[in-house]
């Protein structure tokens, strides 16, 4: 099972994540992406999820047109792991391509 974050890697991990930040009382991490239309928003969904369920680390998010929002936690282990940072991670190389 994956283990929490200490605070001083999970900072250093949102120190390298462009966007993302602590969900206020709740131990997760969260950004807003904006796409140019409905249509990029869920391609990017659509290769998140692809990604997302190859690592077996799903995320909570929301979609309205053009807008995703996605929140990450590592339920079983009660809050931010390193899969939270590598998918957060992926979802920032897809975003951008």
């Amino acid at each position: 099972m994956a283990q929490k974050l200490s605070p001083e890697a999970r900072k250093a991990a949102l120190a390298r994540l462009s966007g993302w930040a602590d969900v206020k009382d709740r131990d997760a991490i969260a950004k807003k992406f904006t796409f140019g239309d409905f249509n990029e928003a869920f391609g990017f969904m659509t290769r998140a999820a692809l990604v997302a369920e190859k690592m077996n680390h799903h995320p909570e998010w929301f979609n309205v047109y053009r807008t995703v929002e996605v929140t990450l936690s590592t339920h079983d282990a009660g809050g931010v792991t390193e899969l939270d940072i590598n998918l957060a991670e992926a979802m920032e190389m897809i975003a951008d391509s």
